[in-house]
């Protein structure tokens, strides 16, 4: 398989980066890698089989990286997600030059969920876990009569 999936875009560009890793991770395999949130099960799946081999994280950097960006992919089109660039204090938190926001404002990094998710393990590290946790969130409204009370 191959795991080389180059530099990570920036928000504009990534959904054609997450379409080239698609096609890559397809092309030898049936894997059904359809933008479902089904399919985050198969992404965990993938990185605990991954896990099992204990390669070092430099080895395996490019397939984490092409599925968190998959991850992030599907976030932006089922919950209803947009790609945005980090900004200086983000990158350097996150590792990463982009990250989802939620219709409700919040930043994530699913990217560096699949990495925990590779050097942790476990149902907490979970990407349909992060999805589940974060599907149907939207921005309230604030009320002005609600506010002061009325």
């Amino acid at each position: 398989m191959d795991t080389d999936f180059g530099v990570l875009p920036s928000a504009a560009d990534m959904r054609a980066y997450v379409a080239g890793v698609v096609d890559r991770l397809t092309q030898r395999s049936r894997l059904p890698l359809d933008y479902s949130v089904a399919s985050l099960r198969l992404v965990d799946f993938m990185v605990d089989g991954v896990r099992r081999g204990r390669p070092d994280i430099g080895q395996v950097a490019g397939l984490l990286q092409g599925l968190g960006a998959y991850t992030g992919e599907v976030i932006v089109r089922r919950a209803g997600a947009e790609w945005v660039d980090l900004g200086a204090a983000q990158r350097e938190l996150f590792g990463q030059p982009a990250g989802v926001r939620m219709p409700d404002g919040r930043v994530w990094n699913p990217l560096g969920k699949v990495v925990n998710r590779f050097e942790l393990g476990g149902p907490e590290e979970s990407v349909q876990r992060l999805y589940l946790l974060l599907h149907g969130r939207a921005r309230r409204t604030v009320d002005s009569r609600a506010a002061c009370g009325r």
